[in-house]
């Protein structure tokens, strides 16, 4: 049996090593648990409305979010980790109904929308008790990811499928035909590699001589426990910098901020809480709980230049895959690269094509010795 090795167990490493055929592959999955993305997050599924130009983001975006239906069935995914609840976005009358239109037009290609609504201020109210009578554009297709409880619950039946786990920091060199990963209790040798190990990808291939497009976001996102029925609510895109993202229990998160200067810096702040949660007052009518107990989720996403993941395999590197470059769209985007890498390595056979959804790896990867 083939030994394959993945460094990152975020969303693209977790899911990854759910998908791989482990009648063909030994795999360890070696994942420091710093400066993670994933675990700080929860997120919105709803990229169909989004105002970004780049068209091969928004092919990727689009069959990630169409994937989850296929994702909760191969995972058995419970509402507490993901859950189709439907999106609202509030708006100024007239944007709402250039987001409508929008809305029309996407959906013909992407039927997993599903209903668009445009709503009056009292029906928004029924949708989601806590905001203030306002008009809102509803779209049935919609969903919420819990990002730890996703990597909690893949953890679970990646051991149960015989995946090792090494909790540890690890360092890469090339040996031969093989790939060396060190860390304080492993030393092993794998032909096939997976780096999927966030902005500490630039210091993995730094050690074997090549350089990549990538650095450090710092996102701190809001968790409050509230008294609400939240169990049906939509999440809310409001109209600024915040979100509101209700989940079971009462627990309502407001996130997430975009900090491009923080590099690797986890501390919570007061700046990031008043950012959050400055201008939510308009649009709700009960704030209280914004001034009750808080607690802060904070990572640290990779993004790239022009802001688009790149994944897949290094031209003229046997056995090495590289994935990275989420940025905030990692938990849209993440389950469904991993699925098409591991169809990669599962099929081998078949040609690797993905040009729809990323410009070429040479724009990403570079080998150094190239730029001299």
């Amino acid at each position: 049996m083939k030994k394959i090795a993945i460094i990152g167990g975020g969303i693209i490493g977790m899911t990854l090593a759910n998908y791989i055929d482990t009648t063909q592959y030994e795999v360890i999955l070696f994942d420091s648990q710093k400066n993670q993305a994933t675990q700080a997050s929860a997120g919105i599924i709803s990229p169909w409305l989004s105002k970004r130009r780049n068209k091969k983001w928004y092919q990727l975006a689009k069959d990630g979010a169409a994937f989850f239906e296929q994702l909760v069935r191969d995972f058995d995914l419970p509402a507490e980790v993901y859950e189709q609840c439907g999106t609202l976005f509030l708006r100024e009358l007239d944007e709402l109904e250039r987001l409508k239109k929008l809305a029309l037009e996407r959906k013909k290609e992407a039927p997993e929308i599903g209903e668009v609504q445009l709503l009056s201020p009292e029906e928004t109210v029924d949708f989601f008790p806590l905001l203030k009578e306002l008009p809102s554009l509803y779209i049935s297709g919609g969903a919420r990811l819990d990002g730890k409880s996703y990597l909690e619950h893949l953890k679970r039946r990646a051991i149960a499928r015989g995946v090792k786990f090494v909790t540890e920091e690890a360092s890469l060199r090339r040996v031969g035909e093989y790939w060396g990963i060190e860390s304080v209790s492993e030393n092993i040798e794998v032909k096939e590699l997976v780096l999927c190990a966030g902005p500490a990808l630039k210091n993995l291939l730094s050690s074997i001589d090549y350089e990549t497009d990538v650095r450090p976001q710092k996102g701190q996102l809001l968790s409050f426990e509230t008294t609400f029925d939240t169990g049906n609510w939509p999440v809310a895109f409001l109209d600024g910098e915040a979100d509101l993202i209700p989940f079971q229990k009462g627990k309502i998160l407001l996130g997430a901020t975009h900090e491009n200067e923080a590099g690797w810096d986890l501390k919570p702040t007061q700046a990031a809480f008043e950012q959050l949660t400055q201008g939510v007052e308009r649009f709700v009518r009960e704030s209280s709980f914004i001034k009750g107990n808080v607690q802060y989720r904070v990572g640290t996403r990779a993004y790239t230049s022009d802001f688009a993941p790149f994944f897949g395999p290094i031209m003229n590197e046997k056995g090495l895959i590289v994935a990275c470059g989420l940025g905030s769209s990692g938990l849209t985007v993440g389950p469904y690269i991993a699925y098409l890498l591991a169809q990669h390595l599962n099929h081998p056979e078949e040609v690797w094509e993905v040009s729809k959804y990323q410009k070429e790896m040479a724009n990403y990867v570079i080998k150094k010795k190239d730029n001299q």
